[in-house]
């Protein structure tokens, strides 16, 4: 199948953003709120950035949860589909978009390479969105833990400069 005919994919947005409603972190994609904000401000090598974190998280998550998929079935199957994949999409991102697709259509499930039944399905997925709003807010805290203490640490050094 060309590539010109697949569903186009230009940001990890998910349709489900709730940083319109104070989020700071998208329960959808699970970007923080000023990248949602500023995603078309972004350079490539900004958009490049958000994707690789995003995607380690998917592969923290989702690799161990789908120990038995078989990997080339599984970028069959979401080709068949007609979703765009990244040239960089790690198999955690690959192994997301199967299994959105059968948390959507469960009879996709024997398809999809997987490893999984359909009735495995929704608790996977389940779980998996708890789990990866998790590592994304922490990772947010984290970020933001981080900046204030480098902002706390340059305010020393102008405090210093004063004296």
């Amino acid at each position: 199948m060309s590539s010109e005919h697949r569903t186009s994919s230009l940001t990890p947005c998910a349709g489900r953003c709730s940083t319109v409603f104070g989020d700071a972190v998208c329960r959808g994609c699970r970007r923080f709120n000023h990248e949602v904000i500023q995603w078309n401000t972004y350079t490539p090598e900004q958009h490049a950035a958000v994707w690789q974190r995003l995607d380690a998280q998917l592969n923290q998550i989702l690799v161990p949860m789908l120990p038995n998929a078989n990997m080339v079935q599984v970028e069959q199957f979401i080709a068949s589909k007609r979703i765009r994949v990244r040239d960089d999409a790690t198999q955690g991102r690959k192994l997301y978009y199967a299994l959105k697709l059968c948390e959507k259509n469960r009879h996709f499930t024997d398809d999809s390479g997987l490893g999984i039944s359909y009735k495995q399905v929704r608790p996977i997925w389940d779980e998996f969105e708890r789990r990866v709003l998790a590592l994304a807010k922490a990772s947010y805290d984290f970020a933001f833990l981080r900046a204030d203490g480098i902002s706390q640490h340059l305010l020393n050094l102008e405090e210093d400069e004063d004296d």
